[in-house]
């Protein structure tokens, strides 16, 4: 057994729940335990678990078999420690999340979560003082400094196959169906899932669209004998009109009133009632939802969290603290979390995922 600076680390999962959590549990805990002798806590349902003091000891049976399970054995929540609801009103509860770590005596707190978590273990650090070492969760695929986030692999092979499962229908129909896929503001999801499922039309949040465009490429393949389409559509991607309507608002000062219903003109029920309006066309929605978030990990998801897990342990064995664990390349390494808490990663106007769908004939939209 190693020497570690390290001797006893909490450790939460926050947000949304992912395929890979328990991949990832089980990386950290392992190595921390067995390699380095680091006693490990489990902290239940987040942050929301922390400042509650709900903690459970993790030993090597209870991250036994948790390598394939979805879900997570330690359960989330996705409350804020500095907004967290309370008898009915938001409470800052930054210094009672800190003074349970201390009282639990940890020398670091691992928090696994997506963009939120990122900016939330921030704030416990600067405000709380609790030195903290997190893993990037999100099916989005949208957090900044790593090449990619766990769970998505998994989410985009769910996604592709419902894709692979559209086709026959809309084939035999010679219907337009519309998959939507989440995806608030990245389009990482949609566009992998779409050019994997051989979508005709992918539209993300990152390309605004115009239903002309999308209407008229339709038209051509009809025209063309194409009697089916299948669109793969972004809960998020907005469409140019609504994006004119926004500018125009933010004018107006009436920003705030026109945000509380963004996209509710273009949802994919209403891109789905506007296609058919343009084109003639019998068209169809399946929104995926959370079962993109549900199930085992595939084999990539769970070689990624085993490696960023077993990363995770490396450097708390180190005394390296406040960094979030990143893949760059086939290499795990620190990110500063201040480089990381509060920035999006968008799919770049020229990835190579877009071209590769434009120059297999894939409308984008624009």
């Amino acid at each position: 057994m190693k020497s570690s600076k390290t001797k006893t680390i909490g450790i939460l999962t926050s947000g949304g729940d992912c395929p890979g959590l328990n991949a990832v549990i089980r990386g950290v805990a392992k190595a921390a335990i067995g390699r380095y002798g680091i006693n490990v806590i489990g902290i239940q349902d987040g942050f929301r678990g922390l400042v509650e003091n709900r903690t459970v000891v993790l030993d090597d049976k209870n991250l036994s078999g948790i390598l394939t399970a979805g879900g997570t054995i330690l359960g989330t929540s996705r409350d804020k420690p500095h907004k967290m609801p309370m008898g009915g009103q938001k409470m800052d509860m930054t210094q009672v999340a800190a003074e349970n770590c201390r009282k639990l005596q940890l020398d670091c707190l691992v928090c696994l979560g997506g963009g939120g978590t990122q900016k939330n273990a921030l704030h416990l650090h600067r405000e709380g003082g609790i030195p903290v070492l997190t893993l990037p969760k999100t099916i989005d695929n949208d957090v900044a400094e790593t090449d990619i986030c766990f769970g998505f692999d998994t989410a985009m092979g769910i996604a592709t196959e419902a894709i692979d499962r559209l086709h026959t229908t809309a084939t035999s129909h010679h219907r337009i169906i519309i998959c939507e896929i989440m995806g608030h503001n990245s389009g990482w999801l949609t566009l992998g899932a779409g050019v994997a499922g051989g979508a005709d039309v992918i539209l993300i949040p990152e390309i605004p669209y115009a239903i002309e465009t999308v209407a008229a490429h339709l038209q051509d393949r009809r025209r063309t004998g194409k009697r089916f389409s299948i669109i793969a559509v972004a809960e998020g991607a907005p469409s140019q009109t609504m994006l004119k309507q926004l500018e125009k608002a933010r004018k107006d000062d009436k920003k705030s009133d026109l945000m509380e219903g963004l996209h509710e003109g273009d949802t994919a029920a209403n891109l789905s009632e506007e296609l058919t309006k343009f084109t003639g066309f019998e068209t169809r929605l399946t929104t995926l939802g959370h079962v993109q978030r549900g199930g085992i990990p595939s084999a990539t998801d769970r070689l990624l969290c085993t490696l960023m897990g077993t990363a995770a342990a490396e450097l708390l064995a180190k005394g390296t603290y406040n960094v979030m664990v990143a893949l760059k390349g086939d290499r795990c390494v620190p990110v500063p979390l201040e480089d990381v808490a509060g920035k999006k990663r968008n799919v770049p106007p020229e990835h190579a995922w877009i071209q590769a769908a434009r120059l297999v004939g894939t409308c984008m939209g624009d």
